[in-house]
């Protein structure tokens, strides 16, 4: 995971009909840890963690650093959002030399089928096109993360090719501000 680029971080907290991303603050620590600690909401991102490394590794202030997001539900944290750059020695790509942005979230089960992962991606997406003009951003999920898949569609991103990675099909897309022409 590479540094996301030159940007002012944090912005200012991004507001959407229903849900605020802000910089992740110290009250968001438990929650982080049960996001990563989560069998549901791991199932198709390695499985989950051991709760006892989390809470040893987890610093004060989790994910403090340029492109990841506190989703902010009525004053409390239900998930992340986050913009890195993919590496380069993973496969998919839109571009000569890779590192592109990746927009991944995850949100606690009980946010699930209410519309807020796509509401905070749209709000991330139109911080990122701001912040970078006309540079794609790509997403990759496991094909049977169905719901992923569709969260994707939604958000207008062209799958451009399936491949096998850490040993399952995985569905890659891209997404731009611009019309892009692969």
């Amino acid at each position: 995971m590479a540094e996301l680029g030159p940007v002012v971080w944090p912005p200012a907290p991004l507001r959407t009909e229903r849900l605020m991303l802000r910089e992740p603050e110290a009250g968001d620590r438990a929650t982080y840890i049960d996001l990563f600690a989560s069998s549901e909401v791991r199932t198709y991102l390695g499985g989950p963690r051991p709760r006892a490394e989390l809470e040893s590794a987890v610093p004060e202030v989790p994910g403090r650093r340029p492109g990841v997001f506190a989703v902010d539900y009525d004053g409390a944290m239900i998930g992340i959002v986050t913009l890195d750059r993919r590496d380069a020695e993973r496969p998919g790509h839109v571009r000569a030399g890779a590192g592109e942005a990746e927009l991944s979230y995850m949100l606690l089960p009980e946010a699930w089928g209410r519309g807020y992962a796509l509401e905070a991606c749209v709000a991330a997406l139109g911080w990122f096109a701001d912040a970078f003009p006309g540079e794609p951003v790509v997403l990759c999920t496991q094909v049977a993360n169905d719901r992923s898949v569709r969260v994707a569609e939604k958000l207008k991103f062209t799958e451009l090719e399936r491949f096998e990675e850490f040993g399952a099909e995985q569905w890659f897309g891209v997404w731009s501000s611009v019309p892009w022409s692969g």
